[in-house]
């Protein structure tokens, strides 16, 4: 199933059909597909190169790294991420390697791995899901990770299930008009808060 987007100016289709399911197939997910998504965030562009992006990927029925992962959810995405095959989690290198000094552009280059992860997901037919609603220092002691790290956002990724599949509530959410603040509301020419002319 897909939730395309209205667009007001002509996007790439997979921009347009990127969404955020939140009910997925009983069906894994290949580990070429997941590879193909990683290699996608792996191409992301980051400053000075440095790629200050990890993903712990944790796969349902394979260990408990899915369910550790999923106890660190806050409670109403626990409630339906656990239907995901794959749950990821992405985490930002907060300083530079080749200087040792803080990177405020860490989380910026983890967005855009994890973007292009989602767009790799949408043209292989998968859905993925972030959320930020997740307990960041359980993440932390429940997978090791080190000082100098922060966990960013969880990720469900898997197909979305059928239309017909759905409860009546969950058939209402994807079937719901995606929307988006018109792009005169946040590009602006000249001062702060004055659109832009291309805007109009």
């Amino acid at each position: 199933m897909e939730n395309p987007a209205t667009v007001d100016s002509p996007v790439h289709e997979v921009i347009q059909r990127r969404w955020s399911p939140s009910t997925f197939k009983d069906r894994a997910v290949e580990p070429a597909v997941l590879r193909s998504l990683l290699e996608a965030a792996r191409w992301a562009p980051s400053s000075y190169n440095e790629q200050p992006w990890a993903f712990i990927v944790a796969i349902r029925g394979e260990s408990d790294d899915f369910a550790r992962l999923l106890d660190c959810l806050a409670p109403g995405n626990q409630a339906w991420a656990g239907g995901a095959p794959v749950l990821m989690l992405s985490v930002a290198r907060m300083v530079f390697d080749h200087n040792g000094k803080p990177n405020r552009h860490a989380f910026h280059d983890v967005g855009l791995a994890s973007a292009q992860l989602a767009l790799q997901a949408t043209a292989l037919g998968l859905g993925a899901h972030f959320m930020a609603g997740f307990d960041g220092g359980r993440a932390r002691d429940s997978f090791a990770i080190p000082e100098k790290f922060e966990p960013v956002a969880v990720i469900a990724i898997g197909y979305a299930e059928v239309l017909d599949a759905l409860t009546d509530d969950q058939r209402r959410r994807a079937e719901s008009l995606r929307q988006r603040r018109p792009i005169g509301d946040f590009v602006y020419s000249g001062t702060w808060g004055t659109s832009a002319p291309l805007t109009e």
